[in-house]
């Protein structure tokens, strides 16, 4: 392979150096920005020697090469278009800036929730433990190492509040420590807890705005939807006074003042809006969701892959975190899970029934990556360019999610999905792996009906 001339032809399907943004890469795929679209030839691409695939995601051109090849052809490429090198979090950004307004504002709630998985994660996996272990041996709730352990595994979801203002901060550029306040005050212990208002004997009021109402002094356990823009809040108001407050005394002033605005904004205004906004949208999920006979939650697995696909799915861990705050049951993973199984097994049809090599050594291993929760380079690379393997993925998906639905299946954390959500899905296992197994029959049985190689070859 002459990487050299493999960069060159790159470059030129892609529109030249004057529509790359910027350029980096992973362990297998070069990663581009593009600026104009129209005038990229990813039919050209393809048929390049050395590449095996490519597909759009994130606002990416992502050009499947493979792990030690891409390196050297994106030597040769950064030389040939006269570019220094970007990092994949500056690709990432230069991508998200030609994003719609409204695939933004999804990608925040991403780079907000992405980072707090491990934290979910691991209580998530100590809930599903000891849950299940407490099944098979009832005796053990009453022994103390369990009681001590048990206290550990909710640990990230009562302060779930404070978590999820910390990484807001980050993400919009304010102090990490004030949006850390922000979430400690919305779930204060001066507060009535959320959790606890059912059998509250009474519930005390405090008058706002000079009378005008009174709130309820009610913690926020539960939310996060209220706490990203009270947080959103805070980081405005303190880069303002960043800028206005002289630095003899920005110090003692813009915390101060960005707090206490803010605090009190939230529990008057924010937290009772988009609080009970919240609660709307959580109950009509779950409503769909539990419709009869799997119903609903069929509809969702149906649409989880096109959302993929328009690139609004991170969209979706909001709501998980909003389920597992609230009632401790994450009953969009299984539907999540189902969806990305199907397009895996989608994917795998379609390999066994191709006859283009070239093809089939990308579709092996983008089948592999939908089965453990990655599905960009299965849908993006392979079922969606091919119309009839996403189809059959998308009955899979619907399918597999019906039958979870109809189950009840439900998982103790989110940001774990496909095979490796059985680490999270340990008190209804069996379910699981029924709803999953139903998924991956339906989509690769589709495919391999609806998908003829010699009809697409013609």
């Amino acid at each position: 392979m002459d990487y050299k001339q493999t960069a060159i032809q790159i470059l030129k399907a892609v529109g030249g150096r004057e529509n790359v943004v910027s350029a980096a890469h992973c362990a297998t795929r070069l990663r581009l920005v593009i600026a104009d679209n129209a005038k990229c030839d990813k039919t050209e691409v393809e048929a390049v020697d050395g590449v095996k695939g490519v597909f759009e995601a994130s606002g990416q051109l992502q050009i499947i090469i493979g792990t030690g090849t891409v390196n050297k052809v994106y030597d040769e490429f950064l030389a040939a278009a006269g570019m220094n090198a970007a990092t994949k979090e500056e690709v990432k950004q230069a991508a998200a800036a030609k994003a719609p307004w409204y695939k933004q504002a999804v990608k925040t709630l991403g780079d907000v929730f992405v980072p707090i998985i491990p934290a979910i994660v691991a209580s998530g996996l100590l809930m599903g433990l000891l849950e299940g272990l407490a099944n098979v041996f009832p005796s053990l709730a009453d022994n103390g190492t369990y009681t001590i352990i048990h206290l550990f595994s909710n640990a990230s979801f009562v302060f779930l509040p404070i978590l999820i203002a910390t990484s807001a901060a980050k993400v919009f550029g304010g102090n990490i420590y004030l949006g850390s306040v922000i979430g400690m005050i919305m779930i204060h212990t001066d507060l009535v807890n959320a959790w606890n208002v059912a059998s509250a004997e009474s519930i005390p009021t405090a008058s706002a705005w000079f009378g005008l109402y009174d709130i309820n002094l009610v913690g926020y356990q539960g939310h996060v939807i209220p706490v990203i823009i009270a947080v959103w809040l805070m980081c405005t108001i303190e880069k303002k006074l960043h800028k206005i407050v002289p630095e003899m005394i920005d110090l003692f002033v813009t915390p101060l003042v960005s707090v206490v605005v803010t605090g009190y904004v939230t529990l008057t205004v924010i937290g009772p809006i988009f609080g009970t906004l919240e609660n709307w949208v959580l109950a009509a999920v779950q409503t769909l969701i539990t419709l009869p006979f799997g119903l609903g939650a069929a509809l969702c697995g149906a649409i989880y892959a096109p959302t993929v696909v328009a690139g609004v799915h991170h969209m979706y861990n909001a709501l998980e975190a909003g389920m597992l705050s609230a009632t401790g049951a994450n009953t969009w993973m299984p539907i999540a899970s189902a969806a990305n199984v199907a397009q895996g097994a989608a994917a795998l049809a379609f390999a066994l029934r191709t006859r283009d090599a070239k093809q089939k050594n990308m579709a092996l291993p983008a089948s592999l990556s939908a089965f453990l929760g990655i599905t960009e380079p299965a849908i993006f690379g392979v079922n969606l360019r091919f119309v009839k393997p996403f189809a059959a993925g998308i009955a899979g998906g619907a399918a597999g999610a019906l039958v979870a639905g109809w189950l009840g299946v439900a998982a103790s954390a989110y940001g774990i999905t496909g095979v490796f959500g059985i680490l999270i899905t340990t008190s209804c296992l069996p379910q699981y792996l029924i709803s999953i197994a139903v998924a991956f029959v339906v989509a690769f049985a589709l495919t391999c009906v609806l998908y003829s190689p010699k009809k697409e070859n013609k």
